[in-house]
């Protein structure tokens, strides 16, 4: 069962002007690393995968609230194209916080909802994609 919005990632091309805007809205830097490498290349499904991934976390939110940023260095961005693609600028994909992972990836898979990679583990979190709406990307999170 969903429990709450969990966070929002952003494609980006200019990191430090992103976490400026929304430091500006009472978000703090809460991680900065690379991200790369073939558990990352196939939980994003882009081969060849490296991108600065910045957590932002809103201050004092209860729950937690985080905008999440990538800020790709291999491969090149695409400016325009499917919103299903996860290596383009602008709106990347939605994650709600939920209680029990697993169960609700047999339901909504037993209801005919594609799953975009497997489950993995990242930042404290069981996490999966699924293929949503009109090609956006879903993602589920279950924190350990």
């Amino acid at each position: 069962m969903l429990k709450h919005f969990d966070h929002v990632t952003v494609a980006v091309t200019d990191p430090a002007a992103a976490i400026g805007f929304f430091a500006l809205l009472g978000f703090e830097l809460d991680k900065d690393v690379v991200i790369k490498g073939p558990v990352m290349d196939r939980y994003m499904g882009i081969a060849g995968l490296e991108a600065r991934h910045v957590t932002l976390a809103l201050k004092d939110a209860k729950p937690r609230l985080e905008v999440q940023l990538l800020h790709f260095l291999t491969p090149p961005v695409k400016p325009e194209g499917d919103i299903a693609r996860l290596d383009r600028i602008g709106f990347n994909h939605i994650c709600f916080a939920v209680s029990d992972i697993d169960s609700l990836i047999a339901k909504v898979t037993a209801a005919g909802v594609r799953l975009r990679n497997q489950p993995m583990s990242f930042h404290d979190r069981k996490l999966v994609f699924l293929e949503g709406p009109e090609g956006i990307t879903v993602e589920l999170a279950e924190w350990k």
